[in-house]
């Protein structure tokens, strides 16, 4: 990929408030990328290689026995948005956050930042929602993923709405010259926004090539005042579920481009500089990572759902049908459970559900968060130590069970 830049000239807005040094008017350089709807790219055969393995990764991914599938994709889409969220300085350890979520289930307060990171994930469950269909995917597909990703953000008031004013990446506050990156004109980028749909809605590419150059192209466009990040990841995940790669379990590719965010920062910079081959292999070599990294965690947890079967088994061995084993069933997407999330989670009576809560106590599946007798949590044991891992990119091994942190 390749474009051009246009040099604009910056005057200060005497309405808003700069600096004396600020308020002399000064030149800048915007950067229009070439469309990308129709480009027809090369690969070499070192990247052709790496984008076969990392498609191959993926696929066996979501080769994975189904089991309760519901539960364990939640699990990696959740740690997709976090590790997403991560990279825009949102952190939030996985036990608080899995505290703040399953607070927030039961109609709790939560914290600001854990409320943006939810949102994130939200935001993430519409996106892949969107991709399932067989209707093209929208320049409005992009906006509702946006409105959601920014639901509880301080700038709530962009939500949804493409960007009329120039913004830019680093340099200062008040103006784009010095910037390290200046994204297209707002004119520009209605334009850009449609091509970029028809990008998506391509098929003519081999997904992850697709999927890392909608990825690119977005963030070069940056159609948003904020929340830009987080939607072009959302993105990738459009394009890998939409071409049927992952039907079923999503990669979670953020995982590995948090881990070294100054190189993914670069590689976008590669694909503006024309380098967009080079910015594939590296996508795809970190999509290849995350997805090898996720089915290591998925056969983790399902070793960890049969220990707590075991545990129920030998500690109260109630009935097959006994709503205990529904609980367990659908943990993975709950590290942190209260009656209320497990009653909508698994459609058990009120009282079947205190009954397992009971059960699964007593066999130590679930460890108490609290003594309080309401509003009460649970953590899944031996969940949350996958999960950190998964988010940090380490592959799980040994004994999963512990004694949680205080």
């Amino acid at each position: 990929m390749a474009g051009h830049h246009i040099r604009l000239l910056w005057r200060y807005d005497p309405i808003l408030y700069a600096p004396a040094k600020y308020r002399k008017a000064c030149a800048y350089q915007a950067f229009v990328p070439e469309p990308l709807a129709d480009l027809n790219l090369a690969l070499d055969g070192a990247t052709a290689g790496v984008v076969s393995d990392a498609e191959g990764a993926i696929r066996e991914l979501n080769s994975h026995p189904p089991g309760a599938l519901a539960p364990l994709a939640r699990l990696l889409l959740r740690t997709e948005s976090v590790s997403s969220s991560r990279i825009e300085g949102m952190a939030l350890g996985a036990r608080a956050l899995a505290r703040a979520e399953s607070r927030a289930e039961a109609g709790m307060r939560v914290g600001p930042t854990a409320r943006e990171v939810l949102a994130n994930v939200d935001a993430m469950q519409a996106a892949m929602d969107a991709a399932t269909g067989d209707c093209p995917f929208t320049a409005a597909d992009i906006t509702d993923i946006h409105r959601r990703v920014m639901a509880h953000a301080p700038s709530r008031h962009i939500a949804g709405v493409v960007r009329t004013v120039q913004n830019w990446i680093g340099g200062n506050d008040y103006n784009p010259c010095g910037a390290d990156f200046v994204p297209p004109p707002p004119e520009h980028v209605p334009p850009l926004l449609q091509d970029l749909v028809d990008a998506v809605n391509r098929d003519d590419l081999p997904p992850l090539v697709q999927a890392a150059l909608v990825h690119a192209q977005f963030e070069t466009i940056h159609p948003f005042e904020d929340g830009n990040g987080r939607t072009g990841r959302a993105l990738v995940q459009v394009v890998l579920r939409r071409r049927g790669v992952a039907p079923g379990y999503v990669p979670p590719v953020s995982v590995i481009l948090a881990a070294d965010r100054h190189a993914y920062i670069a590689g976008l910079g590669q694909f503006r500089c024309g380098e967009a081959v080079r910015w594939i292999a590296e996508f795809a070599a970190a999509t290849a990572r995350a997805a090898t990294l996720a089915a290591r965690c998925l056969d983790a947890v399902r070793d960890l759902q049969t220990e707590w079967q075991c545990l129920l088994a030998a500690a109260a061995n109630p009935r097959a049908d006994a709503a205990a084993w529904a609980v367990i069933e659908v943990l993975p997407a709950l590290p942190v459970v209260s009656t209320a999330s497990a009653i909508s989670a698994t459609g058990r009576a009120k009282s079947a559900v205190h009954a397992a809560v009971r059960q699964l106590v007593e066999s130590g599946v679930l460890l108490p968060l609290s003594t309080s007798r309401r509003n009460r949590l649970w953590e899944a044991s031996g969940l949350l130590d996958l999960v950190e891992g998964l988010e940090a990119g380490r592959a799980p091994s040994g004994s999963t069970l512990f004694k949680p942190a205080s």
